[in-house]
């Protein structure tokens, strides 16, 4: 999976893909007896679920078969059952139809510039990362089994935590996945997790997470890798899983700790405003209970008072403003919870639940260097932003915008967009409606330019994303100087 090249100003996630993450520590840790420990709160020492039998024995290993004897016999599965699914809650969707995923302004937690490749091979790897990339290589084809077999253990072995996760759990599952993969392919590159783990533990706040359940997640993933990766694990594997994992948890628990100084879990909004764009689409402003610090260009996750513990990420589709009210761009897909209770149900009136801001598609403003603008659907709400945000600093600079859509309906901020064009001689909006597929969004901005001296940024869905970032290299811009939300993120956080 990708991940980005620049790191965070605040996120990621997650929020709905604030899900969970794992990575490798800025330095690594200790051997299990050292004398260093991590800084900051001390964290339980982890407990694995099952050790090879040649290094457990005694009380410990009694109570860790107990815990899978347990589990298999609640889910009444034999002992080599191959898989274990967890139910989520009998509550349907507030509509029928496919899953979708909610392009635009509905935003991942990983976010910045163009993503690093996926690396070819791992030669050059640190040991752990060695052995915890075979691990899942081995994992990948069983991918669904381990993520239901890790949740099963965790709500049979501690069933208090059930409650913070959401009623449903499929999408749950692949945002654990995600968070493993990022992990695996990235467990050396310190900058990126760093930074990564940091926004997760923040926002992990909003759920109720407290450090002494970060031991049993811990314990219940060794638990499902030992079970689905029995060619490569053994007790080196088990020691480098349970070294990274603690300082993962050390990690989000300390970037937790500084947070809760600064600034409270989650944030209530008033909804004072709903305007109805399109069918499908709404524009929604809200009063936040007290003061919400953010930058135009990031995002927010927000739960409604109709489905408890589901975050969806949004946009904020204007520049702070002195009022303080907050404003988003929703457009509702088919089986969309947050999204179709946020386009049909909200009415001003109705209170909601904001976690932290975040993001990294911001603009620096100690440079002079032109904005290039590529906005797709929704996604013209963080570039609505990011052009407030440089009319408010009063230092013009050439920005570009490109807003498409599939119809000319479709693009229902296209208005406001003009109007700030009509005061700000420095701002070009080039209207891009899809002829058919014939002429898309990234292929407009062949025919203009030249570019190769401007800061390129890009919101919509992750089809446009990829084109757009071969066209902005094609046309002179480094990828160094493009930024976007990960578009694998993007396409793990479907509503």
């Amino acid at each position: 999976m990708d991940a980005p090249t620049t790191t965070s100003a605040g996120n990621g996630t997650s929020g709905d893909s604030d899900g969970g993450g794992w990575f490798t520590p800025r330095t690594s840790p200790p051997p299990p007896g050292g004398d260093q420990e991590p800084e900051g709160n001390r964290l339980a020492a982890l407990r694995p679920v099952r050790r090879s039998q040649e290094s457990s024995t005694g009380p410990q290993q009694d109570r860790d078969d107990a815990g899978r004897e347990r589990l298999e016999a609640s889910v009444n599965l034999p002992p080599d059952a191959p898989d274990i699914q967890v139910e989520g809650s009998s509550a349907p969707p507030p509509q029928p139809g496919p899953a979708a995923v909610e392009y635009g302004s509905e935003r991942s937690v990983i976010d910045g510039r163009v993503p690093v490749q996926r690396a070819t091979g791992i030669d050059a790897a640190s040991p752990d990362a060695v052995l915890i990339q075979r691990t899942m290589a081995e994992i990948e084809p069983v991918a669904d089994k381990v993520t239901s077999y890790f949740y099963a253990l965790l709500f049979v072995q501690h069933p208090e935590l059930r409650s913070l996760f959401p009623p449903a759990m499929d999408a749950q599952r692949d945002r654990l996945l995600k968070a493993l993969l990022t992990a695996a392919e990235h467990i050396d590159n310190t900058p990126v997790l760093v930074d990564y783990l940091q926004n997760l533990g923040r926002g992990h706040r909003k759920y109720g997470t407290q450090p002494d359940h970060y031991p049993a997640v811990g314990e219940c993933l060794i638990g499902a890798l030992s079970r689905y990766a029995k060619e490569s694990w053994n007790d080196a594997t088990e020691a480098a899983w349970v070294r990274a994992y603690t300082t993962i948890s050390q990690v989000m628990i300390d970037a937790a700790a500084a947070d809760e100084l600064r600034s409270p879990p989650w944030w209530l909004a008033e909804v004072v405003s709903h305007e109805l764009r399109t069918a499908d689409t709404a524009v929604l402003t809200v009063r936040p209970n007290q003061p919400y610090p953010f930058l135009a260009g990031q995002y927010t996750s927000l739960e409604t008072p109709w489905w408890p513990r589901i975050w969806r990420h949004y946009s904020f589709a204007s520049a702070p403003r002195s009022d303080g009210l907050l404003s988003f761009h929703v457009k509702a897909i088919a089986a969309g919870w947050v999204s179709n209770a946020l386009v049909h149900r909200a009415r001003p009136g109705d209170v909601l639940r904001l976690g932290p801001p975040a993001g990294a598609m911001t603009v620096d403003h100690t440079t002079h260097s032109g904005l290039l603008c590529l906005g797709g659907g929704t996604g013209i709400a963080p570039i609505k932003a990011i052009v407030e945000d440089v009319a408010e600093h009063g230092r013009p600079r050439p920005v570009e915008v490109f807003y498409g859509a599939r119809t000319g309906q479709d693009l229902y901020d296209l208005d406001t967009l003009l109007r700030l064009q009509q005061t700000n001689s420095w701002l070009e909006v080039r209207p891009v409606v899809d002829r058919h597929g014939l002429l898309q969004l990234p292929d407009a901005i062949r025919d203009h330019g030249p570019w190769n001296e401007y800061d390129a940024y890009l919101a919509g869905p992750p089809g446009m994303i990829r084109s757009g970032v071969d066209a902005l290299k094609a046309v002179g811009i480094p990828w160094e100087r493009i930024r976007h939300d990960s578009v694998e993120e993007l396409v793990a956080a479907g509503d």
